[in-house]
């Protein structure tokens, strides 16, 4: 998954990325750090603009202390300046991984990744999902199918902060997945290759 993912980068890339997929939420590289590793390796020189996915968190806690560690040119950005970012030119790419891929290639993955996708359709920066089979779910036709967690709203309000975030009482809307339409995803990239729209079909083969 990291080689054929790297095969749609070039030396020197901007990469935004959003949530974690890295060995802390697989093993070994990840899934959708998988090719920004390989690329430091290889010496590629990626730039990576990494969301800091509130609520919990996990691209600043998590992404940006894994790649940190690897050694790759890593900057942490509020998820709220994605289309700054991207306006500025400096992203060629967005990576993200997947919680599960409908057959139709519609992808849930941590909030917020829709709203990156939508981005970069905007803006016309690639967007790639990355996964192993194990995640696309053939059962289920949509991600109309795809029922979201919704969690515990202190989790906006109070988590990681000394004081209260927001006046106590407020109503919360705190789903913990979104569900990023197909018709934004470029490619969705798998163990098995890089499958492109129509995903209803390309997905399909992996399992022949």
């Amino acid at each position: 998954m990291g080689e054929l993912g790297l095969s749609l980068l070039k030396p020197g890339m901007g990469v935004m990325t959003h949530c974690n997929a890295g060995a802390i939420a697989t093993s070994k590289y990840g899934t959708c750090l998988a090719p920004i590793h390989l690329g430091q390796e290889r010496g590629y020189g990626f730039s990576v603009f990494a969301g800091e996915t509130r609520p919990l968190l996990q691209g600043a806690r998590l992404t940006a202390w894994e790649l940190m560690r690897a050694g790759v040119d890593v900057t942490l950005i509020c998820d709220s300046m994605a289309a700054s970012v991207m306006k500025s030119g400096l992203v060629s790419a967005c990576f993200v991984g997947c919680d599960r891929v409908a057959a139709n290639g519609d992808a849930a993955n941590k909030i917020g990744t829709l709203g990156v996708a939508c981005l970069a359709k905007h803006f016309g920066v690639p967007f790639y999902v990355l996964g192993p089979t194990s995640t696309i779910d053939p059962g289920c036709e949509t991600g109309k199918d795809i029922i979201i967690e919704q969690r515990d709203p202190d989790e906006i309000k109070n988590k990681f902060f000394i004081k209260p975030s927001a006046p106590a009482g407020v109503k919360c809307y705190n789903p913990a997945f979104d569900v990023t339409d197909s018709s934004l995803i470029t490619a969705i990239v798998t163990q098995k290759g890089v499958c492109r729209p129509p995903y209803g079909k390309s997905l399909a083969a992996l399992f022949e």
